[in-house]
């Protein structure tokens, strides 16, 4: 009976379905430092002056905002591939020919233009995240949502490495238009994978009006029990891991470790610690379920952040760091995992991309806000006793699944993968 779970679960796993997942990760994860790091980097080469550098930033906003037009996105079907996969379709070919364009443009010459194809690139790049989200959460049930998350996140990683690390390495030998060229074809074989895919199958009613798109995934939401508690949990679960993150590179210069080393342990290293970190979490969450992951994945968060505290006090040492940032890119990479899986689990289908693209942005809310102090609150209690600080703030939104999710409870998908399949 058990070998069969496991060859239940292993099936899963290794299904198609899984596959594209990972591949509308990468998709999503290729364009998004296209218009930061690399944008960047080609600015500065043409001899752009850094405020305006700085205030390009400013075509990131489709990001924050990108629940503006989900409802339109719900509301609406095109007459070819269906629902979601027309719509990502056309968000798809836009992203090839604006990457491409973006790539014709010139920062030393035109930056209106530039700004301008940059901001076509950031806005069908929500656009494209915002119907991703709402495929994965109707195409997989709650019991397979976590695995699924932790493959579109490790997809969205390895695009973005693509993008930052290829993009500037390439830039090196060949022209910068060059190099858009290359990563708009980058994009293919996410096109390819949205014709090849399937529709998912949705028994809930759209919306017959866009009265109905915008309002009623709002009213639908605060009508549950416990909505609250779970916008609070929201924006307060990775708080603390957050915040540590914000102001981990100052303090690695500050504790003596050079630049090389920083390279090769934090951004090397920790990366591929995170992509096992997301894969280790999915995998988990088929016998833990959603719920339950939550709350040991953010134990392992917050310890993982006092640990911080302890290299704070050992110095450099280049073993310690080692392990503070494995321990730390693992526990951060399966409550990332957990956290996606979360979120999608408690959209409605029939408003899954205004539900979803809400809860994303509400999401970055502590990102921007909370990160703003660190530098004030590490400069006055010093390295230690704001990694301290950071592990406590992070025990409130933990607790919170107290109110929605305690652990013992059958809510918020804590059947396992096997027991699903058992039914």
């Amino acid at each position: 009976m058990l070998s069969d779970n496991r060859q239940s679960i292993l099936k899963v796993i290794c299904s198609s379905r899984m596959l594209v997942a990972l591949i509308m990760g990468f998709a999503c994860g290729l364009p998004l430092l296209l218009t930061i790091s690399v944008l960047q980097a080609w600015m500065k080469e043409k001899g752009v002056d850094l405020t305006v550098i700085g205030m390009m930033a400013l075509v990131g906003l489709p990001y924050t905002l990108k629940f503006l037009w989900a409802p339109f996105l719900d509301r609406f079907t095109l007459p070819f591939l269906g629902r979601r996969r027309g719509w990502l379709l056309i968000a798809q070919v836009a992203l090839i020919f604006s990457i491409g364009g973006l790539g014709f443009t010139d920062p030393g010459s035109s930056l209106w233009t530039v700004a301008f194809a940059a901001f076509l690139v950031t806005f069908f790049s929500a656009s494209q995240d915002i119907v991703v989200d709402a495929y994965r959460r109707e195409d997989f049930p709650d019991e397979q949502l976590g695995f699924a998350s932790s493959l579109y996140i490790n997809g969205y990683r390895v695009g973005m490495l693509l993008a930052s690390g290829g993009g500037l390495i390439m830039a090196d030998h060949i022209p910068f238009s060059m190099v858009y060229l290359i990563m708009a074809a980058c994009m293919l074989p996410g096109v390819m994978t949205t014709i090849l895919a399937h529709e998912p199958e949705i028994t809930e009613k759209k919306p017959e009006s866009m009265k109905e798109a915008i309002f009623d995934p709002l009213v639908e939401y605060f009508a549950r029990e416990g909505a609250v508690w779970i916008l609070a949990f929201i924006l307060l679960y990775k708080i603390g891991d957050t915040m540590a993150s914000s102001m981990t590179t100052p303090f690695y210069l500050d504790i003596g470790f050079s630049k090389t080393e920083i390279g090769t342990v934090v951004k090397f290293f920790g990366f591929w610690a995170t992509i096992i970190g997301s894969l280790l979490g999915g995998i988990l969450m088929f016998r833990l379920g959603i719920s339950r992951s939550l709350w040991v994945f953010g134990f392992l968060q917050a310890i993982s952040t006092a640990c911080f505290a302890l290299l704070a006090r050992i110095g450099h040492n280049v073993p310690a760091l080692s392990g503070v940032i494995a321990f730390e890119n693992l526990s951060s990479g399966m409550g990332t995992a957990a956290y996606a899986a979360f979120m999608a689990s408690i959209t409605n289908k029939r408003f899954t991309a205004t539900q979803y693209a809400l809860l994303t942005s509400l999401m970055g809310v502590p990102r921007v806000l909370a990160s703003a102090p660190t530098g004030f609150l590490a400069k006055n209690l010093g390295w230690e006793s704001f990694f301290i600080s950071c592990t406590l703030i992070a025990i409130p939104g933990i607790l919170l699944l107290l109110k929605f999710a305690p652990w013992n409870s059958n809510k918020m998908t804590e059947a396992p993968l096997t027991a699903s399949m058992s039914r």
